[in-house]
């Protein structure tokens, strides 16, 4: 049965996105209201005529005249019995051990309403972000379904919550225990504050501060101080101990080294890479008026620069940490290299962009039949670094548009350099979501291979209508046409890896689960390396890129698009910098956009 599903959400992030898509894919209609005022989403409930009201991501109740009114079913990161707005905060600093999301019906009690369906998963040591993308989301898009089924075949009912002081009903499916596997403590836990986070260097050992820091991953960071300033700590990894040997002396929490704009700080057993900071704000700080994250070194350059520098090798141990990696696999004449890029959120500043693009150059020269072109576990890219843009409007003889400039150059010169690697097969594979340039740096690989749980938002428009670059105009084409496109960039929506797929924008979709993904990946390439027809296909290759560009060269195709960006960057419209602004700074929505609230 066909639903009419409103979609209310305190901003469209991965996980609605994720859950727009799949429910769309099963035929239901789908709107999207962000949720900004009691009075706008009851409008929104008054125009949509909704079955059902589903809030993946809130930071607000739902009001009791909506409730009252429809269904509504909230999202909850936690296992039945948990509540509290801080649940996935608080599992990742106590390291729990399995952990879940449930999906209830919103009645009078915070997140204590009938339960329709729950789904557990293992914990990895890694950051809330993290998970929330990856087990969150999985097992977020297993409960709604299982949810929004049962819902649909009615008239059952949910069940109660384990602790909510009603009858407890069967279990769905963690099995007759919700709380086994290690899920300690549920009830009520509070909004997790900054001094649940503290850090106490000189005590607390790597695991510690890992979780710590993990736990604040993305919002809000872990309130600290570098250089005696007061900042918010983010995007943490373990240091080798060959990284911290040198430094055995120095006294716990002291700053050691720089490495790709992150900074080495010693913990009492070993020492974490600490890769972003934001200052923290005077009291009274209008919103848009505060300070944004940024690369901790970039931040506090001048401090940064005292201390010595110590990047590493492309090819080094799995335990040392960089945000480039490559290694090799396979026999020779058969042979594959994968230069791996996992860069925070995906964004790509210039100066990421630059080190990607010197290390195409240095595995160019490497004797591998085929190269991988992996992003990141979390996004393969999401294109420029809109952070980092806006740091430039603050700094003295530079502004947001010239790095946005910069910014786009760089991005071009990283798809070139893929573009004209004529002389090997290339697929990037996406391990992570990917937006905006992202997408199209992808595109510039012959072959895409994208995880199944990857979603797409190939277009530009969303930031201040920007036209965009990376070329496109050429890449998007070849694989649509000209009027495929036209409408995917004007689509403005959310994009499953499989619907990718079935347009031919992705190539091989890989629908088995995200853990081993790395090892099947390998192996499809080392297969495609060692195949019978590789050599005409990579003489295929070449006559294609020889003949496109006798018909169009790419710079032509570059400077069409850069003069249309320019504009975007130094014309009269202010739309991208507005937009921009809002972003980095995280206003709150005004109103929510009409491609997504089609009941408006």
């Amino acid at each position: 049965m066909s639903l009419r599903i409103l979609l209310l959400c305190h901003s469209f992030n991965s996980l609605s996105q994720r859950l727009f898509a799949e429910l769309r894919a099963r035929g239901h209609t789908i709107s999207v209201e962000l949720d900004i005022a009691d009075s706008v989403t009851e409008e929104a409930v008054a125009l949509a005529q909704p079955d059902l009201v589903l809030a993946p991501f809130l930071k607000r109740r739902i009001p009791a005249s909506v409730w009252q009114r429809v269904p509504c079913f909230v999202v909850h990161p936690g296992p039945p019995g948990d509540q509290g707005p801080s649940a996935l905060d608080w599992a990742v600093r106590d390291r729990e051990a399995r952990w879940g999301v449930t999906v209830l019906q919103a009645d009078g009690e915070f997140d204590a309403g009938p339960v329709w369906a729950h789904a557990g998963f293992v914990m990895r040591p890694a950051t809330k972000g993290s998970l929330y993308r990856r087990e969150v989301t999985r097992a977020a898009l297993e409960a709604t379904l299982a949810a929004v089924e049962r819902f649909a075949a009615g008239p059952l009912q949910g069940e109660s919550a384990p602790g909510s002081g009603k009858d407890q009903g069967p279990s769905l499916s963690w099995g007759s225990d919700p709380r086994s596997g290690g899920a300690s403590g549920l009830g009520w836990k509070p909004l997790m504050k900054q001094a649940d986070r503290a850090i106490d260097w000189s005590r607390d050992g790597t695991a510690t501060v890992l979780a710590r820091l993990r736990c604040a991953d993305g919002q809000p960071g872990v309130l600290d101080a570098l250089w005696g300033q007061a900042c918010y700590l983010g995007d943490a990894h373990e240091a080798s101990a060959e990284a911290v040997v040198e430094f055995a002396d120095r006294a716990p929490g002291g700053l050691l080294a720089v490495r790709d704009g992150a900074l080495l700080r010693r913990t009492v057993d070993g020492g974490v890479w600490i890769g972003q900071a934001r200052l923290a704000d005077p009291p009274g700080t209008a919103p848009g008026q505060g300070h944004f994250k940024q690369a901790a070194a970039e931040l506090f350059a001048p401090q940064a620069a005292a201390l010595p520098q110590r990047p590493v090798p492309l090819m080094r141990p799995d335990g040392e940490w960089g945000e480039l990696r490559y290694t090799e696999h396979g026999p020779e004449g058969a042979r594959v290299g994968c230069l791996s890029f996992d860069f925070c959120n995906g964004a790509m500043s210039t100066d990421r962009c630059e080190r990607l693009h010197a290390a195409l150059r240095q595995v160019r020269e490497r004797p591998v039949q085929v190269l991988l072109l992996s992003g990141g576990e979390g996004f393969f890219s999401n294109g420029i670094d809109l952070n980092s843009i806006e740091a430039a409007a603050h700094r003295p003889g530079d502004s947001a548009a010239d790095a946005s400039w910069r910014n786009i150059q760089a991005m071009d010169d990283v798809a070139l350099a893929v573009l004209e690697m004529t002389d090997r097969l290339t697929v990037s594979v996406m391990r992570g979501n990917a937006g905006a340039g992202g997408v199209f740096l992808a595109l510039a690989a012959d072959q895409v291979w994208a995880h199944g749980s990857v979603v797409l938002n190939p277009h530009y428009k969303n930031m201040g209508n920007l036209y965009g670059s990376e070329y496109w105009t050429y890449l998007l084409p070849r694989r649509l046409g000209e009027a495929g496109a036209r409408d995917l960039m004007a689509g403005r929506l959310p994009l499953l890896a499989a619907e990718a797929q079935r347009m031919g924008l992705v190539d091989a979709c890989d629908d088995g689960p995200r853990e081993g993904l790395e090892a099947r990946v390998l192996a499809r390439a080392l297969a495609l390396a060692g195949s019978y027809n590789r050599s005409e296909q990579l003489a295929a290759k070449q006559a294609r890129r020889a003949a496109d560009e006798a018909h169009c060269p790419l710079a032509r195709y570059r400077e069409q698009e850069l003069a249309r960006m320019h504009r975007n960057f130094y014309g009269f419209d202010p739309s991208y910098h507005v937009a921009r602004h809002h972003f980095v700074h995280k206003l709150p929505h005004a109103w929510t956009p009409r491609h997504l609230a089609i009941h408006r």
